[in-house]
């Protein structure tokens, strides 16, 4: 669903707050340190005056709530009665009209460490996974009234793309092994897909993506242990596989060199027996100990 925006953001440029200062404290100063002199039996012209300076203390300190300061990396949304009028993103100390509302927006770069969620991965286990996210409000009028709370939204939103990327992709590929990319060993491409999926999300709010990164990956603590003695078994049959191959090919490289060297003549079932024995010596996982044959080879 797109959402339909009502206006764009657009750069204003106040006038300076010194002069407005100025004006204000020389108008508030009179209004206060004049009247002390009008004496009270001075007649009607007298009384005229003395409240014209009062309303002129009175608009010199509502004139002075129209002064503000924007600070560096920060912005000020300015509305009138409800209307968007602009946004202040130069620094400095400026002066416009008291009337309008302002709201101050940070434009610095800001961290999310994310709490490690539990989410199902694309087989279906349950797994701890965490985020690391910067991110900066790069369109103030969206995230001032786009959202309610910008700040709110990117966490929820962040959550949520989160537990989107987990639900795609399984965690290894130890049950799915034609799975190309998984969470695990990812990398670079599984990152790019979460800080994509939240560029679009975080749109909508005008808050730009720098970077995002898996920050926690493992297993949910009531299958850890399982998946653990799972991975062993694996990489155990892994080497084993690799074991049994290599000492297919020394066997099989011993019996060439004796055949092509004359060394010695075998039949067959001593050809079988010399086998076995170096298959036992080269897969076994402890130290054989050898046996001396004093007699002959058919003793």
């Amino acid at each position: 669903m797109e959402a339909k925006l009502k206006g764009e953001e657009k750069f204003i440029t106040p006038s300076s707050g010194w002069l407005a200062l100025f004006l204000c404290t020389i108008g508030a100063v009179a209004g206060i340190a004049i009247p002390g002199t009008i004496e009270s039996n001075s007649g009607a012209e007298g009384a005229g005056a003395w409240w014209c300076l009062v309303l002129l203390t009175i608009f010199s300190l509502v004139m002075m709530c129209g002064l503000f300061i924007v600070n560096p990396n920060e912005s000020a949304v300015m509305t009138f009665f409800g209307k968007y009028v602009g946004t202040v993103v130069e620094n400095g100390f400026f002066y416009m009209n008291p009337f309008m509302v302002k709201k101050s927006v940070s434009l610095r770069a800001r961290n999310l460490n994310g709490e490690p969620i539990k989410v199902n991965d694309l087989m279906g286990n349950p797994i701890m996974i965490g985020v690391v996210l910067v991110w900066r409000v790069k369109d103030t009028f969206k995230a001032s009234f786009e959202v309610d709370n910008y700040a709110r939204f990117v966490d929820i939103q962040s959550e949520a793309a989160i537990r989107n990327l987990a639900g795609a992709y399984p965690y290894d590929n130890l049950e799915d092994e034609d799975a190309s990319i998984t969470l695990r060993n990812g990398g670079e491409e599984v990152n790019e897909l979460l800080e994509k999926s939240l560029s679009e999300r975080l749109a909508i709010a005008g808050i730009e993506v720098i970077e995002a990164r898996i920050s926690y990956l493992a297993y949910a603590p009531e299958i850890a242990s399982a998946m653990l003695q799972r991975q062993q078994a694996t990489a155990m049959v892994a080497a084993r596989h690799k074991i049994v191959e290599g000492a297919v090919g020394m066997v099989q490289m011993a019996l060439e060199q004796l055949s092509e060297k004359q060394i010695i003549e075998l039949d067959e079932e001593k050809k079988a027996a010399m086998v076995s024995n170096l298959m036992v010596v080269l897969t076994s996982d402890r130290a054989a100990t050898p046996v001396v044959n004093a007699g002959t080879l058919y003793q």
